[in-house]
């Protein structure tokens, strides 16, 4: 609307009729400066008709009409408003007027950028939501502000604004995070940063405050599964509860009938039995938290002899057994001497002739 009086004042002053289309090159062609700097743009044009040139703006900040000229410079010590938008005009020959608007957009960084936790942020639980927000105080201009939600080394949420307001706003971005047993530790925060075409060089982030997560969750055992052991004469037999939760799991145990009475007073809370097991039966492991309780099972089975070696053992004894008692009955003397002619031995005669 404002350059509709502009534009009105310039056909009033000067009569000439106003072209929406400028045979006009501005450099840079868009300006992006932060609210207090300087900046200059030069405005020309190709053509050989042009009687007088100018810059306009309602602010104050616009250069008067110069005739015969190609180009006009504008230069700007300080910007001091946050709708800046200065017009280059041209007057030419066959009294048709023409002008261009420069893009000019006036930024500022945010005073703070801070998360705000959950009402009674204490520990989350498992599987439950939680609004979780990140206040921008003071930037502008809204519209090309960007907000990174990180979790650990990841952006889990990025958020944009399609506020128009050129001045500056306070905003908040909101995420909800659903919590997980594997956030628990890991750090969250939030980050914000202005995004322009052209880039704007070193225009830096701004980071929140970092906040630790911790979350509650039901134990779950490093070997879910239920295990079945051998028990052999001899070897020592481990069972291993252990498991994961938080807060941290306690254990309970409970033994085969024959032994549960004998475990009475052995040490509670235990994750690993190393103690040698002479029974076998059923262990069953508990590991409970302020979020729940889970049971493992442990089957130990008495591993049954090999009878069929045993069976060779004693059949080797007994054929040994036998021949040496066949042997004695040929060969040995009554005297219990050993002799291959027993048969033909007489007691106190030689058992074969010999010369005299």
């Amino acid at each position: 609307m404002k350059w509709f009086f502009i534009l009105s004042g310039l056909i009033a002053c000067t009569g000439k009729p106003v072209r929406s289309s400028c045979p006009v090159k501005m450099s840079p062609s868009r300006v992006v400066v932060r609210f207090g700097d300087p900046f200059s743009v030069n405005c020309s044009s190709p053509s050989n008709q042009i009687q007088s040139m100018g810059w306009e703006s309602p602010y104050g900040t616009g250069i008067g009409r110069q005739d015969g000229v190609s180009s006009v410079s504008l230069k700007i010590d300080s910007v001091t408003d946050w709708d800046l938008q200065p017009l280059c005009f041209i007057n030419l020959l066959d009294n048709n007027q023409c002008a261009e608007t420069l893009s000019v957009t006036v930024y500022k960084m945010p005073d703070s950028v801070s998360m705000s936790q959950p009402s009674q942020m204490g520990p989350m639980v498992e599987g439950e939501k939680y609004h979780m927000q990140c206040d921008i105080v003071n930037v502008a201009p809204v519209r090309n502000l960007s907000v990174s939600w990180h979790k650990g080394n990841k952006i889990i949420y990025t958020e944009a604004f399609d506020k128009t307001s050129p001045s500056p706003v306070n905003t908040s971005s909101v995420f909800t995070l659903t919590a997980q047993r594997s956030d628990n530790g890991t750090q969250i925060w939030c980050e914000a940063q202005l995004e322009f075409s052209p880039l704007v060089p070193n225009l830096h982030t701004i980071l929140s405050k970092s906040h630790e997560v911790v979350v509650l969750y039901s134990p779950t055992f490093t070997k879910p599964e239920n295990e079945t052991l051998e028990l052999r004469a001899g070897s020592k037999i481990i069972l291993d509860c252990t498991a994961r939760g938080n807060p941290m799991p306690v254990y309970s145990w409970h033994f085969p009938n024959p032994i549960q009475q004998t475990k009475k007073n052995e040490k509670e809370n235990q994750h690993i039995l190393a103690s040698s097991i002479q029974f076998p039966g059923t262990y069953t492991c508990t590991a409970s938290n302020t979020q729940g309780t889970k049971t493992k099972t442990f089957t130990v089975v008495e591993v049954t002899r090999n009878r069929t070696t045993l069976a060779a053992l004693v059949g080797v004894f007994l054929c040994v057994a036998a021949l040496l008692f066949i042997g004695g009955f040929f060969f040995v003397t009554p005297e219990g001497t050993f002799s291959f002619s027993k048969g033909s031995y007489l007691r106190g005669q030689p058992t074969s002739s010999g010369p005299v």
